[in-house]
């Protein structure tokens, strides 16, 4: 079946991607939404780094700009352009957030595509312990500033990551996954990539609004050679 992934950048969208692809789904694109800005709706990020994760693994991108007004709408209009050029699925990275997960049925049933979510239901710290096993490189990226001082942004998603978030999890109950927005990631390397993303030039950021979170700007980046 040929597919196309939701993409955020982040570690359950690529970890979603490469699952698919191991069960033998046919990943013709990803798909990514921006604000007007040009940041990506997710996290913030600048929506370039969208594009050169979709060059560094060798999927085209589809970027769309939105408001979260109009997000529902211009969702459907992809997927119905897509379903005319053969695509039958849509891949999603939820995993136990059940708003989530109603939503994506709902609008991909209304247009008749399949919704896919290879990791729904699936125990969050075994997911993070296999996409750390499984190869893949990430950093954080951006944090509710409530939980998280500024010193989390950029920290690689590892073995120390992970037992660091265990313990803010018993203390803040935070989503070992993030799920809730606590924290999000960009992923730069992993068995799906053909290139590896290097940052060249980042800078921290606190954005106050009707959330506190710090942001990772990511300012420069390029592709090299694994």
């Amino acid at each position: 079946m040929q597919v196309v992934v939701s993409w955020s950048g982040g570690k359950e969208s690529c970890f979603a991607c490469y699952k698919a692809i191991l069960e033998g789904f046919e990943v013709s694109h990803l798909l990514n939404f921006v604000s007007k800005d040009e940041r990506c709706m997710y996290h913030g990020l600048d929506s370039k780094l969208m594009v050169a994760q979709s060059q560094a693994i060798g999927i085209p991108l589809i970027q769309r700009e939105v408001t979260w007004d109009t997000y529902e709408g211009a969702f459907k209009a992809v997927m119905i352009e897509l379903k005319q050029m053969g695509v039958k699925g849509s891949v999603f990275g939820d995993i136990d957030v059940q708003e989530h997960k109603d939503w994506v049925d709902r609008v991909c049933s209304e247009v008749g595509i399949t919704s896919i979510e290879p990791l729904w239901g699936l125990n969050p710290e075994q997911i993070l312990t296999d996409f750390i096993d499984g190869g893949f490189e990430a950093i954080v990226v951006n944090t509710k500033a409530d939980i998280f001082g500024e010193e989390w942004l950029g920290r690689k998603v590892d073995r120390s990551f992970f037992e660091d978030l265990r313990k803010l999890h018993s203390k803040h109950n935070v989503h070992i996954c993030g799920e809730w927005g606590e924290y999000h990631t960009l992923v730069l390397d992993g068995p799906i990539f053909k290139r590896r993303i290097k940052i060249l030039d980042s800078k921290r950021v606190l954005i106050e609004g009707y959330w506190k979170f710090w942001l990772l700007d990511i300012l420069r980046c390029e592709t090299e050679e694994k």
